[in-house]
Order: C-alpha cells, then sequence, then structure tokens
C-alpha cells in the first residue's frame, strides 16, 4: 500500500466515520448514505477513496453494493491496519469525535432493526408454505444436529454454506469455524440472513450471492462444503457437485441434508422442487464422480419423507483426473 492514498483517506471526516461503522458491521451503499445524512453518490465518491487505499471493499448482490472493512485479521496491509487502530484510540481520546461515532451507531441500530422487521415480514408471508413442508418430514433440530455431527465442529475450517437461506446453519457453525461463507442465489433471503448474522463478527462470517452451478469462488478456497435442504433445487445435481469438489481442498469434507428419494410430485408445483429426493446409491455414485470419497449415509425417517445426511472426503484433485458432470441422474 502507498501512504499517499492513505492519507488522502484520512483527511476527510466522514470517511473516518464511515470507517468506524464498516468496523462493526458491513453495509449497503444506502444504508451507509442514511447513517450519514449524505446522498448516495456522495456517499459512492467516499467509497471509492477508501476502497481506492485499500481501507474498504466492495461486495455485489443483486443489484445492492454492499461495502465492508479491508483491516482484520491477515486481511489487511500494515498501514490499513494501523490506521484502524489509530480510529480506535482516537474515538476514545477525542470526545467529539467519539460522539460524533455514538450517533452513527445509534442510527445503525435502526438499521438492523430494519433488517430484523424486514426478516420477519418475509417469514410471516411464508410460514404457512415452510410449515406444510415440515409436517412431512423429521424436525429441523433433529436434522441440524445430525448435520453438525457430521462434519465435526472441531475441524471445520473454512467453510461454504451453499444456499444459506435464512443463515440458520451459518449461525450455527460460526463459533467453531475458522471463517463461513454464507451464500446464496436470493437477494431477499440474503437479507434475511444477514438480519441473522449481523451480530456475528464481519472477519468471520461474509455473505455471497450467486448461482451454485457457477460458484465464484476460487479453486480449493474451502475445507468444508455444506448442503442444507438446497440440492433437490438443482436441475443438474452433478453439475452442482462438480463445482463444490473444485472449491473444496484435497482432504477437505463435504456434507449434503436432503431428502431421500420420494414421489411427493406436489412439492415440484408448490415448492420448486427439482428433484424428488436421491436414492444412497445415486448420491454415492454423484459424489465419486465429482471426486469426493463417500461415507456411509444417515437417514432420518419422518412421517412421510426421510431426510438423509450424505458426506464425503475431497480426494486430490489429480487422483480424479478432469471430471466432466454426469448428464443423467435419476430424480
Amino acid at each position: 500500500m502507498f501512504i499517499e492514498p492513505l492519507l488522502r483517506a484520512l483527511a476527510d471526516p466522514t470517511r473516518l466515520r464511515m470507517m468506524r461503522l464498516l468496523a462493526h458491521m458491513e453495509l449497503a451503499v444506502g444504508e451507509l448514505a442514511q447513517v450519514l445524512g449524505q446522498s448516495q453518490p456522495r456517499v459512492s465518491r467516499h467509497i471509492r477513496i477508501l476502497c481506492d487505499a485499500g481501507l474498504a471493499k466492495r461486495r455485489k448482490e443483486g443489484s445492492w453494493v454492499f461495502l465492508n472493512s479491508a483491516i482484520g485479521e491477515g486481511r489487511s496491509d500494515p498501514l490499513a491496519g494501523a490506521a484502524g487502530q489509530l480510529l480506535a484510540v482516537a474515538e476514545l481520546a477525542d470526545p467529539d469525535f467519539a460522539a460524533r461515532c455514538s450517533d452513527d451507531r445509534r442510527h445503525l441500530a435502526a438499521i438492523r432493526a430494519a433488517r430484523e422487521t424486514t426478516a420477519a415480514s418475509y417469514f410471516a408471508r411464508h410460514a404457512e408454505q415452510w410449515d406444510t413442508l415440515r409436517a412431512l418430514h423429521s424436525d429441523d433440530g433433529a436434522v441440524e444436529d445430525a448435520l453438525l455431527n457430521a462434519i465435526g465442529a472441531d475441524r471445520l475450517g473454512s467453510v461454504l454454506d451453499v444456499g444459506t437461506g435464512t443463515g440458520r446453519i451459518a449461525e450455527l457453525i460460526a463459533a467453531s469455524a475458522q471463517h463461513v461463507t454464507a451464500f446464496d442465489k436470493s437477494p431477499e433471503m440474503l437479507r434475511v440472513a444477514r438480519a441473522r448474522l449481523q451480530h456475528l463478527p464481519g472477519e468471520r462470517v461474509a455473505l455471497a450471492q450467486g448461482d451454485f452451478s457457477a460458484l465464484p469462488f476460487a479453486d480449493a478456497a474451502f475445507d468444508t462444503v455444506l448442503f442444507h435442504q438446497v440440492l433437490h433445487y438443482a436441475q443438474e445435481p452433478e453439475a452442482v457437485l462438480a463445482e463444490a469438489a473444485r472449491v473444496t481442498r484435497a482432504g477437505g469434507r463435504i456434507a449434503i441434508a436432503d431428502f431421500a428419494a420420494h414421489e411427493h410430485e406436489d412439492l415440484r408445483r408448490l415448492h420448486a422442487h427439482a428433484r424428488l429426493g436421491f436414492g444412497e446409491a445415486q448420491m454415492a455414485a454423484l459424489l465419486n464422480h465429482a471426486g469426493f470419497d463417500p461415507a456411509p449415509a444417515r437417514a432420518l425417517p419422518g412421517s412421510e419423507l426421510t431426510v438423509m445426511i450424505w458426506t464425503g472426503i475431497r480426494r486430490a484433485p489429480s487422483a480424479t483426473g478432469n471430471v466432466r458432470p454426469l448428464r443423467k441422474a435419476a430424480s
């Protein structure tokens, strides 16, 4: 990092306030504008300067752009880290700056409350639909416990939670993982997840938006990859698992909680399921072809649907060769 962009970024009181806000949580550009009482174009100019100085990072999620601090363990340049420490000390030593930061955090609390209200509204709109589906299978808590037991909370490392939905699984594992990336295709679901996860340290949890058939992550980026009740939405689960294998380090693990094969055709119409569950042999073949050594599955029978927990260990890529996705797999 060069000193001149850093000093230029620190030369404006609004940017100092922004840095203190981002030290607490990730914020959308519009949310920052709301807290600061400034126009969005003006805030965007400040964001560009902070990003150019290496003090902040942008992240796009659908039509929204989020900003988070680039200062954190193992993530920042020493100069940026020093700047963050300086501002923390300044808030303790400068009463006027401390008062302004305190006011900003009160506005930030209102944003957090608004996020939670939005999440509650989403649940209210979909509660009946989800309750109908839940009645068919085993208790959510039992499924969550079985999934967590299957992956072992003592060696999660860096985790990718594919189809995070409400962020429930990401929240459960955050304390045990080195880092959790909560990933979902739906910006609305990510807003729900953000409300759930906003109390966690920003350097431990990240949210990302995209398609699970084309994961926007580098090869071998994660130690653990999770799919909790999401693979049945895949038109081509073999392609999705090939992507999961690509981003999993050799020796890393995959865990999938999903339905055993069933004949509830109404789930296609009512819940947009692309697959009516998976057979044990079918899933073992899918995992093996993707580059995982599958382990014995666990069944959790419900009133009409059985939830299965499938796990596997990532083989070294050299042992799998160039894997081509299977094009046909029975639903």
